[in-house]
C-alpha cells in the first residue's frame, strides 16, 4: 500500500493539535495526524474528516510521508512528554527535518533542545501558540523561534494559519534558540496581569459601585467600543449575561471563587527576578490565584477578622467612568512590565527581538488582542530602542490622563476591603518610576550600618562607607 505524501505531520491531536491539524488542512496542505492513542485519531477522523488530513498509526509511516526537509509539529504537554516524542522521531529523521514544539515548553527546555538537536543536524523550532481552541482552529497568534535560515521552510504553513490583523499575518520570526517559548511565556504573563485587572474592575463595580450583572454587561459591552476594546472585555462582558444552567440566576454568580494556573504566569514571575526587572503586576496576578485557592483559610477567615463596612458610592455613573480610565491607566503599566521584561531578555540572551512586531501578531488571534495594541506596535516602531512603553508620548498621555481617576478607585477599594492586588502595584509602579523617592537612600544605610555594604552619594562620587556612632543592640 502506497503511503500518502504529507507535507507536515502533527504530532498530538488533544484539543490543540486536533484545531491546528484541521486548520492547515483548511488551508490546502496534506497534514498527517498522529496520536499515541490510536482512539483519540480514529474520533478526530470520525468526528471531523477531511480530505487533507491523513491519519497515521504508526511513526515511522508518518515519517515516511513527509516531503523534505520533513517537518513535525509537537503538540504534546510541556516538559518530559516533549522530550520522549524527541526520542522517539529522532531514529527516524534525516539531517536538515525540523521539529517545531507547539506546546508551553519553558524556554530554558527549548534552548537545550534546539543546542541538542542542532548538533544532530535537526532543527528545532519552539513555538508558542496563542489562541486556544478557536484560535488554533480558524487562526491563532504564533510566536516561532529557531534558525532564521531554516524558518523559510516552515513560514509558508505557518503565516498561512495565522490570524491576520490588517490584512498581515499574527504570525513573525521571534529570534533564535528560545525566543519564541520566551515571548510566549511574557505573553501569558501579560495574559495574567490584564485578566487580573479585569477582575478586580468587576469587583469594584459590583461591591463598591452596586452593578448588577445585566448593568455589568452593558458596561463592559461599551467599553468594547472604545480605547479598552479587546478580546478579553468582549468575552467578559458576555459572561455576565450567560444564564445558568441549574437556576433563574447569571452562571458567574455560581462559579467557584478559585481560579487555576499552569505556570507560564509564575514562570515570567520568577524571570524577572532573575532579570532584575520590575513586573510586580504580574507577579500580583499569580499570587491573587494562589490566595483563591486557600478557600478554608478563606472561609475560616471571614469568622475571624473584621473588615470595613462597605459603603456604595453615590453617583454610579462618575464611578463607572473612574474604573474604566483607571483599569486602561494600569492596563499600561502592565504591558510596559511585560516588554520591558522582553527588552532586558533580548539582550541577556542575544536574541534581538523586534518589540513592534511582536505587538502587531498580538493584534488578533491570542487571547491578549486589543485595539492598542496598534498603538504599542507604532510606539516600537517609532523607537526600536524606547526603554519603556511609558516613555511614548501617546501612553505617557494616557497614564497622565487617567492616574487620577486609578488612584482614586484604590482609595474607594480599600476603604471598602476590596482587594485590589493588580491595580495596587501598577500605581506604585508609575509611582516608583516617575522618580519620586522610593527609600533606598534609608535601606543603603540601613546595609552600611549593619553590614559594611557602602553607598553612594548625591553629592560626590565614589563609594563610601561610614563609622556609625550611634548605639544599637
Amino acid at each position: 500500500m502506497q503511503i500518502p505524501t504529507t507535507q507536515i505531520g502533527i504530532i498530538g491531536l488533544a484539543v490543540m493539535g486536533r484545531s491546528l491539524a484541521l486548520n492547515m488542512a483548511d488551508h490546502g496542505f496534506k497534514v498527517g495526524g498522529y496520536n499515541r492513542s490510536r482512539e483519540v485519531t480514529e474520533t478526530l477522523m470520525r468526528e471531523h474528516p477531511h480530505e487533507n488530513l491523513i491519519p497515521f498509526y504508526d511513526l515511522k509511516e508518518l515519517v515516511d510521508s513527509q516531503e523534505r526537509p520533513r517537518k513535525f509539529l509537537i503538540m504534546v504537554k510541556a516538559g518530559k512528554p516533549v522530550d520522549m516524542v524527541i526520542d522517539q522521531l529522532l531514529p527516524l529523521l534525516d539531517e536538515g527535518d525540523m521539529i517545531l514544539d507547539g506546546g508551553n515548553s519553558f524556554f530554558e527546555d527549548t534552548r537545550r533542545r534546539e543546542k541538542e538537536l542542532k548538533e544532530k543536524g535537526i532543527y528545532y523550532f519552539g513555538t508558542g501558540v496563542s489562541g486556544g481552541e478557536m484560535g488554533a482552529r480558524f487562526g491563532p497568534s504564533i510566536m516561532p523561534g529557531g534558525d532564521k535560515k531554516a524558518y523559510e521552510h516552515i513560514a509558508p504553513i505557518l503565516e498561512e494559519i495565522a490570524a491576520k490583523a490588517q490584512g498581515e499575518p499574527c504570525c513573525a520570526y521571534m529570534g533564535p534558540d528560545g525566543a519564541g517559548h520566551y515571548v510566549k511565556m511574557v505573553h501569558n504573563g501579560i495574559e495574567y496581569a490584564d485578566m487580573q485587572l479585569i477582575a478586580e474592575a468587576y469587583l469594584l463595580l459590583k461591591y463598591a459601585g452596586g452593578f448588577t450583572n445585566r448593568e455589568l454587561a452593558d458596561v463592559f459591552t461599551e467599553w468594547n467600543k472604545g480605547e479598552l476594546k479587546s478580546y478579553l472585555i468582549g468575552i467578559t462582558a458576555g459572561i455576565f449575561r450567560e444564564k445558568d444552567d441549574f437556576t433563574d440566576g447569571e452562571l458567574v454568580d455560581y462559579i467557584l471563587d478559585s481560579a487555576g494556573q499552569k505556570g507560564t504566569g509564575r514562570w515570567t514571575s520568577l524571570e524577572s527576578l532573575k532579570q532584575g526587572i520590575n513586573v510586580s503586576m504580574i507577579t500580583a496576578a499569580c499570587n491573587a490565584r494562589i490566595m483563591s485557592n486557600r478557600i478554608s483559610e478563606r472561609n475560616a477567615a471571614r469568622e475571624l477578622f473584621a473588615g470595613p463596612m462597605q459603603n456604595l458610592v453615590p453617583d454610579k455613573a462618575a464611578f463607572q467612568e473612574k474604573v474604566r480610565k483607571g483599569l486602561y491607566t494600569a492596563k499600561i503599566a502592565a504591558y510596559a512590565q511585560g516588554f520591558d521584561l522582553l527588552s532586558h531578555a533580548s539582550s541577556e540572551y542575544g536574541w534581538d527581538l523586534d518589540y513592534g512586531k511582536i505587538a502587531s501578531i498580538f493584534r488578533a488571534g491570542c487571547i491578549i488582542q486589543a485595539e492598542f495594541l496598534d498603538d504599542i506596535t507604532k510606539a516600537f516602531t517609532n523607537n526600536r530602542e524606547l526603554p519603556n512603553l511609558m516613555l511614548d508620548s501617546f501612553f505617557r498621555d494616557g497614564i497622565n490622563h487617567g492616574q487620577d481617576s486609578l488612584r482614586s478607585i484604590l482609595a474607594t477599594g480599600i476603604q471598602n476591603g476590596i482587594p485590589v492586588p493588580a491595580m495596587s502595584q501598577a500605581i506604585s509602579y508609575i509611582d516608583a518610576f516617575r522618580g519620586t523617592p522610593v527609600g533606598a537612600n534609608l535601606i543603603q544605610a540601613q546595609r552600611d550600618c549593619f553590614g559594611a555594604h557602602t553607598y553612594e552619594r548625591t553629592d560626590r562620587d565614589g563609594i563610601f562607607h561610614h563609622d556609625w556612632r550611634f548605639e544599637h543592640e
